[in-house]
């Protein structure tokens, strides 16, 4: 059950909604009862389908620019394309990063960033990120 509230915790965190999947992980690493891969596996596989959902909305919220309600002007959509563009589909390994990575997933869905490669720049950099904590968490020395 901890695993599960793990990967919820993680999914959460990776929406547009607030959460913070790296505190619950370190606190079950600090009680000790934990397999460490287990909750680096339920963490990375919960955000990174949480950045899939992302996607999929990218895909989907790009089709009502043109309403009167759509909360984003056309310029501000060519703007993104532009930086998009600039610093191009690796910018999704940043998917992990607070405050711009779960706007950057929903980027990647709006300008059709082919799925595959999406999903492997998004779960290598929260992976990655999530190897990071467990590291701060256990001391380096003891994860290796």
């Amino acid at each position: 059950m901890a695993y599960l509230t793990l990967f919820f915790t993680a999914f959460i965190s990776a929406t547009l909604l607030p959460s913070s999947s790296e505190v619950v992980l370190t606190a079950m690493v600090t009680k000790g009862e934990y397999l460490l891969w287990l909750l680096w596996l339920s963490a990375t596989v919960g955000n990174v389908l949480g950045s899939c959902v992302n996607y999929w909305l990218g895909t989907q919220v790009i089709r009502f620019k043109d309403r009167k309600w759509f909360p984003v002007s056309q310029a501000s959509i060519d703007k993104a394309a532009e930086r998009f563009e600039k610093y191009g589909v690796y910018s999704l390994l940043l998917a992990w990063l607070p405050i711009i990575g779960d706007p950057l997933t929903v980027v990647g869905g709006i300008f059709k960033v082919r799925w595959w490669t999406f999903l492997w720049l998004v779960t290598l950099g929260k992976g990655a990120r999530y190897l990071l904590v467990l590291a701060f968490a256990v001391g380096l020395d003891k994860l290796l």
